[in-house]
């Protein structure tokens, strides 16, 4: 089984730190796993699995266990991803009304007490320290191809520093060489921690594998950040790095031996870990890797029986909270019958029959289309419906590399082409069905567009809001935005997250974001 190379059952433990207390960073079991390495260096794999487990699990008993000290149902990362980077922006609305998520959905009275804020914010702050710790031990045992585990290592890290710098845009900077530190660590800018990703993946860029176990980072993975990173620069640095992000991403699309899947919805399917597209999975199994937060969010989140046959898409379970808004399935049609008939492959993935194209209440199930482009079912083969989804979140995938190539071109920068661009554009249109475009067409409105219509539900949409400077403001309004029915204009604050308040307690040299 594809999942069980990765994700065999981890007995291994890290120890359970302080998410919210950035000071405690001492590695509680440095010594067992220095032990354990040196009888069995082949146990590394193992306690890999556990690091790479850490975006898209709550715990290592199953899916009603955390590692951390929250919620273990509301809490993995990956749910966390979906929550602050899909509700919050145009495409996707939650209709719950859990305390906090509401503010989510509506981009409206954010504060540092909202429990999904420090939610993404405490996951960040598990997972590095237990990099670190890891690294720590790497450098006084021996495992099997050591360098390229080491170098994973700190792709995970640089990964989960990633999501820090984009949501809250600062934090406290925590190394192997600060293990352990007795006093509050100083406060690290957004350029600081920027500068410090920038280096750790160009120093592991050629030290990752060129190929690795499924779900396991390669070059490709590494660069793929790196390109994620410097695309976004100018809004984390005010400095523009588009000519840098075009670099490394024609990198991962020469180089990294991916190719379009001639089927779309193969890759949101129950079977998609043989999809030759997706670059990185967060893996989920529905026996040996159940979480709440892992694709299982995102397909039983979005179904409900009241209007939909849960088994059409490999379901025991319908949770009735997720469903697109106009802003998504708008970028198919004007209105329902457009949409029904459009040529486009991706806009026929919602479910319409008893619902309204108008989101009035995003409250009300029957209020916009659910979106149907996850689902637990297979694509190639009959399986049957579980709990739990056995779908993998493509997290990177080539759709993603060859549209970010298209933008940083349009944007300017220097070793592109553009009919490269456009060609790498009509690739991902023609796979789904919709008509060519030429080079006329391809403005930074359009690549935003398309982006929507392409990577909708997989943890982008914030992002590219705020890189395409749509979020923010009143230039562009879509439903329930600054929680109104037709959108209205919401300050430039939004832009970051606020620091938790529970971290802000822990350490006292963390300052809020400004309008907070």
């Amino acid at each position: 089984m594809k999942k069980l190379k990765l994700f065999s059952i981890c007995i291994l433990f890290f120890g359970t730190l302080s998410c919210t207390d950035d000071l405690n960073t001492e590695p509680l079991v440095e010594l067992s796993l220095q032990q354990l390495l040196q009888e069995d260096p082949n146990a590394i794999t193992g306690i890999m699995s556990k690091l790479y487990g850490s975006f898209a699990l709550s715990g290592a008993n199953g899916p009603g266990s955390s590692d951390i000290s929250d919620d273990a149902g509301e809490s993995p990362f990956l749910r966390g991803i979906i929550n602050l980077q899909e509700f919050t922006a145009d495409g996707m609305k939650n209709r719950w009304g859990d305390d906090g998520l509401d503010q989510l959905t509506t981009t409206s009275n954010w504060d540092a007490n909202n429990k999904f804020f420090r939610y993404l914010y405490n996951r960040a702050f598990y997972t590095i320290p237990q990099c670190n710790n890891l690294l720590a031990v790497l450098s006084s045992v021996d495992v099997p191809n050591e360098e390229a585990v080491v170098s994973e290592v700190r792709f995970l890290r640089s990964l989960a520093y990633f999501y820090l710098i984009d949501c809250f845009g600062k934090g406290v900077l925590l190394t192997e060489d600060n293990l352990g530190s007795a006093t509050p660590l100083p406060q690290s800018s957004r350029q600081e921690l920027f500068n410090f990703v920038e280096s750790e993946l160009l120093a592991i860029e050629n030290t990752l594998p060129d190929t690795n176990q499924y779900g396991r980072a390669n070059k490709a993975v590494g660069r793929m950040l790196l390109s994620k990173l410097y695309i976004n620069a100018e809004v984390y640095t005010g400095t523009p790095r588009y000519t840098e992000a075009l670099t490394f991403i024609s990198k991962v699309i020469t180089e990294g031996g991916y190719s379009l899947d001639p089927n779309f919805e193969h890759i949101f399917s129950g079977d998609n870990h043989t999809s030759p597209e997706i670059i990185y999975p967060l893996i989920a199994d529905a026996l040996v890797s159940q979480s709440y937060g892992n694709t299982t969010y995102l397909v039983n989140g979005s179904l409900n029986s009241a209007t939909m046959t849960l088994s059409d898409y490999g379901a025991t379970e319908g949770w009735g909270g997720h469903r697109a808004s106009k802003a998504w399935y708008g970028l198919f049609g004007a209105n329902a019958g457009e949409l029904a008939s459009s040529p486009d492959q991706r806009a026929h993935l919602f479910w319409t029959s008893g619902h309204t194209y108008e989101m009035t209440d995003y409250r009300e199930w029957e209020n916009g289309y659910p979106s149907t482009k996850f689902r637990n079912s297979n694509f190639f083969s009959s399986s049957s419906p579980t709990s739990f989804s056995s779908t993998d979140f493509p997290l990177y995938r080539l759709a993603d590399a060859y549209l970010m190539y298209a933008e940083c071109v349009v944007r300017g920068a220097g070793g592109g082409s553009v009919s490269q661009a456009v060609n790498y554009v009509n690739l991902v249109r023609a796979r789904a069905g919709a008509n060519a475009i030429s080079a006329g067409d391809l403005t930074l409105d359009f690549i935003l567009d398309e982006r929507g219509r392409e990577l909708m539900f997989e943890g982008h949409r914030r992002t590219d809001l705020i890189r395409f400077d749509k979020f923010a403001g009143g230039s562009y309004l879509w439903p329930w935005k600054g929680n109104t029915l037709n959108g209205a204009s919401i300050s430039t604050n939004y832009k970051l997250f606020p620091i938790p308040q529970q971290a802000l307690e822990a350490n006292p040299n963390l300052t809020q974001n400004p309008g907070y």
